[in-house]
């Protein structure tokens, strides 16, 4: 079973993401696009990326959801403490994944054993 990302990992890959375009990595765009062919390898069980995909999923529908773990209208600054973490972890995640995907894309799409 593949490893989840760990937290600090989602924002080393967020800082180095936002500071590749620069070096020569993948921009921003090209990851964003990078995305539905992601869900689809995954969902076609050529890459392993479903459980992280599922973990983004979650995260994305727990920041527009508005049932919220400490609600912004009792705690207001901690509500959107809560909120500002998940969305920072949710777009380092996303670089991470996007990246590591990008790379299994240009060496050759190996098998993936279940």
């Amino acid at each position: 079973m593949a490893k989840t990302l760990k937290r600090a990992a989602a924002f080393t890959a967020l800082a180095r993401a936002l500071t590749a375009g620069s070096r020569g990595g993948p921009s921003v765009a090209q990851r964003l696009g990078a995305l539905p062919r992601m869900i689809k390898a995954s969902t076609r069980g050529e890459y392993d990326g479903g459980m992280r995909l599922a973990l983004m999923a979650a995260a994305t529908a727990y920041v527009v959801s508005p049932i919220d773990a400490v609600p912004e209208a009792f705690v207001w600054v901690f509500g959107l403490i809560d909120d500002a973490v998940a969305v920072t972890w949710l777009a380092g995640a996303v670089l991470a994944e996007t990246d590591r995907f990008l790379e299994w894309e240009r060496t050759g799409r190996p098998a993936v054993v279940k």
